[in-house]
């Protein structure tokens, strides 16, 4: 006997997972001065493109960590603000 289910969708919550981690690991290295250059703007830019597309996808339904994928880009937004206060005040302009 055969069952009439539709077939389960598999989740894909890949890039809100990452968003959030690149987001984390972004704003904890935002606040050194040039470790947020070389370290922190790339994930900024990883956590903010993986948000945006996690983020997509919880509203397709294709993914359940709709809060993670919006936190990372959050974060992301977060620790470039900062990289831009620590640029700007360590660059200060001279007197």
């Amino acid at each position: 006997m055969s069952s009439n289910r539709p077939p389960q969708l598999e989740l894909r919550n890949g890039l809100g997972t990452t968003a959030l981690v690149a987001g984390i690991i972004s704003v904890v290295f935002a606040f050194v001065p040039i470790v947020g250059e070389l370290v922190a703007a790339p994930a900024a830019v990883v956590a903010l493109v993986c948000g945006w597309i996690g983020f997509d996808r919880a509203d397709k339904g294709l993914a359940t960590n709709r809060g993670e994928a919006i936190v990372g880009s959050a974060l992301a937004v977060l620790s470039i603000f900062v990289m831009f206060l620590v640029f700007a005040a360590t660059t200060g302009a001279g007197s």
